[in-house]
């Protein structure tokens, strides 16, 4: 009997981990669309508090991960997809950050992918929960976020180039140099939601 239970797969639900990986991104970016809107304080709080609880399930995800034999699905590709989605979330704490430490207020410019983002997330949390039993609709959901994915790009070069466009002394250099860092952690952060969405896609067309 103790040979058996020592030999018998471990039995982890590791999309239903992922799947709550990204429903904690879906949060926080939900909670960054507030943020992005006035810089309410609450809001950037609860960012960084679900950025934090993100990072601790991810860490039980690859500690169950190395313990465990047998996936549901490859193992690269479940570290591969549960690191960008998290990274998604790290990036909109990491927007905060740099905006209190640069003393910026959020812009429509943000506020626009901001949405997006959180749109885009929505996609690939609804994507995760049917990979299962639901895969080709889960890739459908892939290819939705990697559409809002090409929004949240164009808002990102529209807001570049309405930066570059308003430059007119000294002072306004400094602030693009400043603002341009954070829309890049945006852009990150549609780029990794991009990674997931072709993450899923690979998954399915292995499952299928």
């Amino acid at each position: 009997m103790g040979l058996e239970r020592f030999l018998r797969p471990r039995q982890v639900n590791f999309i239903a981990m992922l799947a709550e990986q990204a429903r904690m991104t879906v949060e926080g970016l939900e909670a960054f669309e507030a943020f992005s809107k006035n810089g309410d304080p609450q809001a950037a709080r609860q960012v960084t508090a679900l950025e934090k609880e993100e990072d601790e399930l991810r860490r039980i995800l690859i500690d169950e991960l190395n313990r465990t034999f047998v996936t549901p699905v490859d193992r690269e590709d479940i570290f591969a997809l549960s690191r960008a989605v998290d990274d998604v979330l790290d990036y909109a704490y990491s927007t905060i950050d740099e905006m209190g430490v640069f003393e910026l207020q959020p812009t429509p410019h943000i506020q626009k992918m901001a949405t997006v983002l959180r749109q885009a997330a929505e996609e690939i949390h609804r994507a995760i929960k049917c990979l299962k039993d639901h895969p080709n609709v889960a890739a459908t959901h892939a290819v939705r976020a990697k559409a809002l994915e090409n929004q949240a790009e164009s808002a990102y070069r529209e807001a570049i180039r309405d930066l570059l466009n308003n430059i007119s002394s000294i002072a306004d250099v400094a602030y693009t140099f400043k603002m341009r860092e954070v829309y890049r952690h945006l852009s990150n952060a549609a780029d990794r939601g991009d990674e997931a969405a072709n993450i899923i896609g690979d998954i399915v067309v292995k499952m299928t």
